[in-house]
């Protein structure tokens, strides 16, 4: 799949929106960038003098942001015979691959805050607003599992309670227990009923008033 979404950003001829909004997670600064944008749409032999005249840049930096970029293995120089003559090709492949990472990331944690949201509109059979986006961005981000989330849903719920100021008291309540799991708040109710005389159903519990 990295491999096809790969060939897919090069063969596009573009620079991609994915480099634009990811270059400063593979390290690349301003100046590299406007580089490495000249080398997406530039295939010919590898020419650092022309590339400085193109870009108005001093040949030492082109030279120092090549380097760089090879030494964080963006690019590679290969060689290559064209009728007898050997000469340096800038290999972007590397590139590619690392923005086809991205993507599928991005595309991973856009069907999980989607699902997670269709949860929470499920449950309470409404269409959330943006605050309440934002609030659950903002669990998921803090780093509560979805799982977690989806508990704390369901226990808002049975108590009635259609509102997520509930359910954040319920997750950062749990946070101080360390509950940071499904099992480990599954594990802490069982524990509790245990304790009970009487066995309630799993959400029959208010975590906010624990004695």
């Amino acid at each position: 799949m990295v491999e096809k979404i790969s060939n897919i950003i090069k063969e596009n001829y573009v620079v991609p929106k994915i480099l634009l909004s990811n270059y400063t997670k593979l390290k690349i600064d301003e100046k590299s960038l406007i580089i490495l944008i000249y080398l997406i749409n530039n295939d010919a032999a590898f020419n650092p003098k022309s590339i400085s005249e193109d870009l108005g840049m001093s040949l030492p930096d082109i030279l120092m942001a090549i380097d760089t970029l090879s030494s964080n293995d963006i690019i590679s120089i290969d060689l290559k015979n064209i009728n007898g003559i050997r000469e340096e090709y800038i290999n972007l492949d590397n590139l590619y691959t690392k923005l086809a990472y991205f993507v599928i990331n991005e595309e991973e944690v856009s069907t999980k805050k989607t699902n997670i949201y269709d949860v929470f509109e499920s449950e309470f059979a409404r269409t959330l607003s943006p605050i309440e986006y934002e609030l659950i961005n903002g669990w998921m981000d803090a780093g509560f599992n979805e799982e977690v989330i989806i508990l704390a849903l369901k226990e808002a719920v049975y108590n009635g309670v259609n509102n997520l100021r509930y359910i954040d008291k319920i997750l950062y309540e749990w946070k101080k227990k360390g509950l940071n799991s499904k099992e480990a708040v599954l594990n802490n109710k069982t524990n509790f009923e245990n304790n009970k005389t009487e066995k309630k159903e799993l959400f029959d519990y208010d975590w906010l008033n624990e004695s």
